[in-house]
């Protein structure tokens, strides 16, 4: 941070002046989040500078500058990784969770052991980031096969993981996503890993549009097991013929009660992080960063104050 000319007088002529140096206190931020999936061709740079300016909290980070493995950026690689982390700190930003793209429904051998890989080697790198989180999927009942022939393997898939993670000080997160989206599903896999290093990313989108659950009822099943979350806006596509597609839009222009899902995460105490999951990288056509990002910082600040929840 700058010096004011006090500051730098007093240095230049070399008095110890602590008080004078101590840099100023940093403004107070919502507990706000946005994940670096909506910003697929930002740099690293770009992700700090605008997180920072924008008045974000936190970063979720999934892919970097076009690389979807964490692992293999080169700003959290080897010796440049404790230089990421200094700038993280002296932006006073944190790293909510790392995004993984494992899952845990593969039946084949190979298959499955690609997935342990990824996992493995993402919980390495939030243990040497000082990360508490590591998201990864359930997924999905491939066809030809029923849920009560995939669940037990998504459970087992989750307790290796959560085995894992836990000497490492992560979680592991299911999120609610694919075709795991509804509270059942959700609550016999959270409850059969039964590890204190598994719990769950809510995507409070999923549950409502895809599970057809009002959030209060979702967060009333779910709420112990919520460590983070996912928000964002959608509504119909305009295909009658397919009504289960849907367009991202800008929070509060759509049809998800995104207001009433912070409502009930404020409500009940939650301490995380309202991370904006903003799907850029799959939905190129949808607004870029340089909007979605401010209108969400905008948004949220209303719904939040709404909620009683202040800038910290």
């Amino acid at each position: 941070m700058p010096l004011d000319r006090r500051a730098f007088l007093a240095l230049a002529a070399g008095v110890a002046a602590p008080a004078i140096l101590r840099a100023a206190p940093r403004r107070k931020r919502y507990p706000i989040a946005f994940s670096t999936l909506g910003c697929p061709a930002w740099s690293w740079g770009r992700i700090l500078e605008q997180a920072d300016a924008l008045g974000y909290s936190a970063l979720e980070l999934r892919g970097i500058a076009g690389e979807m493995d964490l692992t293999k950026v080169p700003e959290l690689s080897g010796t440049r990784l404790s230089e990421t982390r200094r700038e993280l700190d002296g932006r006073g930003l944190v790293v909510s969770d790392l995004g993984a793209s494992a899952h845990m429904h593969e039946k084949d051998p190979a298959a499955r052991e690609k997935q342990y890989d990824e996992g493995r080697r993402f919980i390495d790198l939030a243990h040497a980031m000082g990360v508490k989180y590591v998201r990864m999927f359930g997924n999905e009942v491939p066809k030809g096969e029923t849920r009560e022939e995939v669940l037990p393997r998504v459970i087992e898939g989750f307790r290796k993981m959560a085995t894992y993670a836990k000497p490492a000080g992560v979680v592991v997160l299911i999120e609610s996503h694919g075709d795991f989206t509804n509270s059942r599903d959700l609550t016999e896999i959270l409850t059969g890993v039964n590890d204190d290093s598994f719990a769950l990313l809510w995507d409070a989108h999923h549950t409502f549009v895809a599970g057809h659950e009002a959030p209060a009822d979702t967060y009333a099943r779910l709420g112990r097991w919520v460590r983070h979350t996912h928000l964002k806006d959608s509504r119909p596509a305009g295909d009658a013929a397919k009504p289960e597609d849907r367009r991202y839009v800008l929070t509060g222009t759509g049809e998800v009660p995104v207001d009433k899902q912070v409502a009930v995460l404020a409500q009940a105490g939650y301490k995380g992080y309202y991370c904006y999951e903003w799907e850029k990288k799959w939905h190129p056509e949808i607004e870029e960063p340089e909007v979605a990002f401010p209108h969400y910082a905008k948004t949220m600040a209303g719904y939040l104050d709404a909620a009683g929840v202040k800038p910290a």
